[in-house]
């Protein structure tokens, strides 16, 4: 649930963090009663986990030792040169009191898993611990080895294979910026006749909800029905981000 201040990214508000429901949206049981009709129609529910927090979430107040902080004792907001974002608090994974704070995120997974979710698309690993997700995949696989856990990660190769190697059984890749043959040809060639596809598992996107490439700004239906050709026969999982994709 988006905090007070406005972000649609920033988790948590006085009603709660990352494991409540949005007053808003219902509550926990008719969540509960979401995952089983769908599991009754063959559908799974995946879930968008972001660690990050709203100015307002609870571990705000509780464990302010939790996130970043000025030297004037101000909570640091995140960053992503160029873009700032003000109302969202990033954790800080180096804390003193780390030990606590993986125990607390570990338990979010356990806590949604046994709601009944399976997939986890985990937001922007690459700008929390690596050294975190080998650890907290590492520990829920013993007890869940069935979970999925989707990396969107849109970052340097090194970066993303290193994610696939601690344990994410999907990353996002960058066939939404391939678009020519030549790109096309050369980009799947690297990961599909390289080493990086004994670890690696390409999961397709013609479009995110924040990203629309420019080849689908311009190409009409036509090039909307060409990437997801593309992208559902170029590997064994896509995904596309519906209704805006739809409507084109």
């Amino acid at each position: 649930e988006p905090g007070e201040h406005g972000s649609p990214w920033a988790i948590g508000s006085k009603e709660g963090g990352h494991k409540a429901i949005s007053p808003k949206l219902g509550t926990m049981d008719d969540y509960v009663q979401l995952i089983e009709t769908a599991r009754n129609h063959n559908i799974e529910i995946a879930l968008d986990l972001a660690y990050q927090c709203a100015p307002d979430h609870p571990y705000v107040k509780e464990h302010p030792e939790w996130f970043k902080q000025r030297p004037d004792g101000t909570l640091q907001y995140a960053e992503n040169p160029p873009k700032k974002y003000e109302d969202i608090y990033p954790i800080n994974f180096e804390t003193p009191d780390h030990e606590a704070l993986w125990q607390e995120l570990k338990s979010v997974f356990i806590f949604w898993i046994e709601k009944g979710v399976r997939i986890f698309r985990v937001d922007n690993p690459h700008t929390k611990s690596i050294h975190f997700w080998g650890w907290v995949i590492g520990e829920i696989k013993k007890v869940y080895p069935d979970v999925v856990f989707l990396s969107e990660a849109f970052t340097r190769p090194k970066i993303m294979q290193m994610l696939a190697k601690k344990g994410f059984t999907q990353s996002y890749t960058y066939f939404t910026w391939r678009n020519t043959k030549w790109e096309l040809t050369q980009y799947m060639k690297s990961i599909t006749e390289t080493e990086v596809k004994e670890y690696f598992r390409p999961n397709l996107w013609p479009n995110t909800p924040d990203i629309l490439p420019e080849y689908l700004q311009f190409s009409g239906r036509a090039g909307y029905i060409i990437r997801l050709v593309l992208a559902a026969t170029l590997s064994a999982s896509y995904g596309i981000y519906g209704p805006a994709f739809e409507l084109m």
